[in-house]
């Protein structure tokens, strides 16, 4: 199938090569004729050439840098937890010994409780008063360097 698609589009680029020689004499005949200087012309090898390394570089941008994307959503996920648990606390005087307890059976929060990666975020109530919330990050461990806090 590979085979076919390649050759078909052989042909196809063998055609438009010919009627490329063909408008490219006519037109270098008319620019002698008219003393003009010589226009630049680019044959259809050359386009998909420029096409596939364009191609090629936005690829490889793509693929070497590194996506934050996650970070990003995480820590938007880290505020709006954060939020609730302070609308929890000036609502009852205490924060939540679960984090769980925030959502209350909301279909619109049940996914607030994953990060990015879908790794749950670690929640330590420490008293009335103090917690830590933090994400594990892509690595999905905690105590490592992309911990998100």
């Amino acid at each position: 199938m590979i085979d076919l698609i390649e050759c078909i589009s052989e042909i196809i680029l063998d055609i438009q090569e010919f009627f490329f020689r063909k408008k490219r004499k006519k037109q270098r005949a008319y620019e002698k004729e008219n003393s003009f200087p010589k226009k630049r012309m680019i044959s259809p090898y050359e386009r998909v050439f420029i096409i596939v390394g364009v191609m090629i570089v936005f690829i490889t941008f793509f693929m070497l840098i590194p996506s934050s994307k996650g970070t990003t959503i995480t820590t938007q996920k880290i505020k709006e937890l954060k939020e609730l648990l302070d609308n929890e606390k000036s609502i009852l005087g205490t924060y939540p010994e679960k984090l769980e307890m925030v959502i209350r059976n909301n279909p619109l929060r049940a996914n607030l409780t994953k990060d990015y990666w879908n790794n749950n975020f670690q929640y330590e109530f420490i008293n009335r008063n103090k917690y830590v919330l933090s994400s594990s990050g892509k690595d999905g461990v905690f105590g490592t360097e992309d911990d998100i806090k």
